[in-house]
């Protein structure tokens, strides 16, 4: 018999509809096709998906927990989410909302570089939560970006990301902007002794990416910001691989568009793939999460699973200094607070917010 995953659904079904609604996803998620017409013995009893348990979850929901074979994913991140919710995630009222992972396939992929404490190191913050700023807006030139990343660096921020738009644009392109952000930075850092990393997005296919993680690399930055559903999940993968010396923070967006489950999405199979540390939609920002939601996200990044390093979350979204204090008592210190626009809206008085934000996340007390 061939080893297995569960992948746990939650399907809204009728009690006289659900037993077929829950056979239709195994057949969809493995062969594909009507079992009646496989006659192939290996097929039929190692590959085809199994419907292992179904529970009435009241309000026409039903939770349905299906044994997909592991040899179908061949330890493959792009295949892992075909698997899980490919054709699936085209059907009404199917959502993926966990799965459960055996320990092989969970081993198979390497999880983040740095992790938890790789990125406490680089920002010299063994203890307390770590400070973000997000580069932005749009259209500016290298030498107009790197100008308020030298005013956050000031402040004494320990992260400078990228807004994820940012790209390889005719106004800003990559190298110019890494070049000009990283000077910049270095000069700051001469002068306060206190080193700002800076995180530039990737973007590009595969081939491009290399060579903005190289040219990253070599000017000393050691993280780098990318979209895992813009890049391709089997891209990722690969530059995680590739640049075992390089963190990554992974940025949520086009994710709105998948009917996963945000703790599996972002906490598990983001960490499991290779994000040091992941970016999300805070609840009370701009988007829709619960703090239920939300707690469980950051749960699944940071618990323990199997040699697989801890990412850290970052929630964001909409954030704002005067929410600094909530967010510390909610996540606790494993957390990269990140404020974007709303240290930007403050202009002239940009680096004394950043020196407010800093100075108020290293002061606070965790109960």
């Amino acid at each position: 018999m061939s080893e297995r995953l569960t992948a746990i659904y939650h399907v809204t079904a009728t009690a006289a509809s659900i037993e077929a609604r829950a056979h239709g996803i195994a057949v969809e998620q493995s062969v594909e096709m009507p079992v009646e017409g496989i006659d192939d013995a290996h097929v039929l009893n190692d590959i085809v998906g199994r419907v292992e348990a179904i529970a009435d979850l009241g309000t026409g929901r039903f939770e349905v927990r299906i044994g997909l074979a592991t040899a179908t994913i061949a330890n493959e991140a792009g295949q892992l989410f075909n698997m899980l919710f490919g054709n699936t995630s085209i059907q009404d009222g199917i959502d993926l909302v966990d799965a459960e992972l055996p320990a092989s396939l969970v081993d198979a992929f390497p999880g983040p570089n740095l992790g938890t404490a790789g990125l406490r190191a680089l920002a010299g913050a063994p203890a307390r939560a770590l400070t973000s700023g997000a580069l932005k807006p749009q259209g500016l030139p290298p030498a107009g970006l790197a100008a308020i990343a030298a005013r956050m660096a000031e402040g004494g921020i320990d992260l400078i990301k990228d807004d994820h738009g940012l790209a390889d644009q005719p106004y800003s392109p990559f190298i110019d902007r890494v070049d000009a952000v990283t000077d910049a930075l270095e000069n700051i850092a001469a002068r306060s002794g206190h080193r700002t990393h800076y995180l530039p997005s990737l973007s590009g296919n595969l081939d491009a990416m290399r060579a903005q993680i190289r040219h990253g690399l070599a000017r000393g930055i050691p993280a780098f910001l990318i979209a895992p559903l813009i890049a391709g999940m089997p891209s990722f993968a690969t530059v995680v691989r590739e640049f075992p010396a390089a963190g990554f923070m992974t940025h949520p967006t086009l994710s709105g568009i998948a009917r996963i489950a945000p703790p599996l999405f972002y906490g598990k199979l983001f960490r499991m793939i290779g994000a040091d540390a992941v970016v999300y939609p805070n609840h009370g920002g701009r988007f829709g999460y619960s703090p239920a939601t939300c707690t469980s996200l950051a749960a699944a990044a940071r618990a323990p699973w199997r040699a697989i390093k801890p990412s850290l979350p970052v929630p964001a979204g909409g954030m704002t200094q005067a929410r600094i204090g909530e967010m510390l008592d909610f996540y606790g210190p494993d957390t990269i607070v990140l404020i974007g626009g709303a240290l930007l809206a403050t202009r002239e008085r940009l680096t004394h917010e950043v020196e407010a934000f800093v100075s108020t996340v290293a002061r606070h007390a965790f109960a």
